[in-house]
Order: C-alpha cells, then structure tokens, then sequence
C-alpha cells in the first residue's frame, strides 16, 4: 500500500476503530496525530502506540478549537474522522434538540474538520468518514444514528465536486466490536453480539482492525473517490 511516510490525522483515535487506524498508519511508517477530547488518554494512547505518533485534546463540536488545532499544522496527506456518538430512544421521549447533539457531532463536526483542514492538506490526499450500517438498515430507537450515518456517507459524495483536488470517501461498519458498545450494551455485550453474529452470512462481528484496513486501502487508492466501503458482514442484506 501506498501509505507510508505521511501526515495521518485520526479524529477520534483513542480508542475502537480510530484508535486501530492510528496504529495501522503507524506500523506502515507514517507520522500519525490523533485526537480525543481527553488530552491524557490521547496523550497517553499515542505514547503507547509508537513514536512517530502524537496526541492531542480535540472536540469537534467546538468550531474555535477546531480551527486552532489545524491553524499550526500543514502538508496532511490523510485524515480520518471517526468521532462521533448517538442517542437511542423514541422520537417523541424527552426534548429534541439533546436528542440530535449525536447527530450534530457527527455531521457538523465532520464538517467542522473539513473547513479547516482543506487548505492545509496535499492535493491528492483524502479525507474519510464513518458512516454505518444503520443507514441501510435502520432499527426502532435508532434514528438519530440512520441520520447520523447517512449524512457521513453522503459527505464523501458531494464534497467530491466541492474540492476535487481532495478525495473523500466513507466505511460504514457493521456492528463492530469496539468499547462504544459496552457503554451502550453493558454485560450484555458479549451475548447480544454472538446473537447477532449469527445473523450474519460471514457468521462473526468485525474487529476494530478490520474496519481500519478498509480505511487504509481508502488513504492508499488513488482512483477512489466519492465511495462508501461496507464492513458489514453482510448485515444490510439480511
């Protein structure tokens, strides 16, 4: 692959699959900057990844610390946005406007990094968002994620005519097994996860490293652009 050498950002890397990309980029060569909106465990993850990689505290829902956090930085090659969050529920319980803060994380904080980093990037670079299954297959209690995914997915399509000198793209995971899904799923995790594994034509949930070499072959093709990659095991089919 093609990757090796260069300035990654990874948004939201401290941890799942954002964290697996960091270190991914990492043993491929490059120098990686990832981010978390906690400096200590994003300082403290970078260190455990490798040397060539740093740390830094980052919230996407703050325009002004998004701008400064890129003012300093040039010659980005990559970037890769996995921050992002949800709230489940009825749309008809409690008030509407905290329902949508996941939704806002991930569309406008998306575009967020995209205003600030696009002139500060190399031209052929790529920018990558996480979409997710749930625009395909959206479930009862889930709608600000089938929102929230849709809308990253069709980032990588129309802002392909906005800076064509950029390529932007999109994977959309299945269920994956990160740590969103044990603040999410608590003790249950493992049990909900082997039932829905069984679902599934590939008959297994994906791993963090599975999502992230999508996104690794993403930053490496330089013919791809306005595409979203299903890591799914097939869930959207089903």
């Amino acid at each position: 692959m093609n990757v090796t050498n260069k300035k990654i950002i990874v948004i939201g890397g401290s941890s799942g699959i954002g964290r697996a990309v960091a270190e991914m980029a990492f043993n491929l060569g490059n120098n990686v900057i990832l981010t978390s909106r906690d400096k200590a465990k994003a300082e403290t993850v970078a260190k455990n990844i490798g040397s060539t990689v740093t740390g830094f505290e980052l919230e996407v829902n703050d325009e002004h610390q998004v701008n400064a956090f890129f003012e300093s930085l040039s010659g980005i090659e990559h970037i890769y946005i996995a921050a992002g969050s949800t709230a489940l529920g009825a749309l008809t319980d409690g008030v509407l406007e905290e329902k949508l803060q996941g939704f806002n994380t991930r569309l406008l904080g998306s575009l967020r990094v995209v205003k600030a980093a696009i002139a500060k990037m190399n031209a052929g670079g790529s920018i990558i968002f996480t979409g997710g299954v749930s625009t395909d297959r959206p479930i009862a209690g889930a709608w600000v994620s089938g929102l929230g995914t849709a809308s990253a997915e069709q980032l990588a399509r129309v802002l392909v005519m906005e800076f064509p000198h950029i390529r932007f793209n999109a994977v959309s995971p299945g269920y994956t097994d990160t740590p969103m899904w044990d603040e999410i799923m608590g003790d249950n995790k493992t049990t909900v996860l082997a039932g829905i594994a069984k679902t599934l034509p590939v008959k297994k949930i994906a791993s963090p490293e599975e999502v992230a070499s999508a996104v690794i072959f993403l930053m490496s093709n330089a013919s791809v652009t306005g595409e979203v990659i299903h890591i799914d095991g097939g869930s959207r089919l089903v």
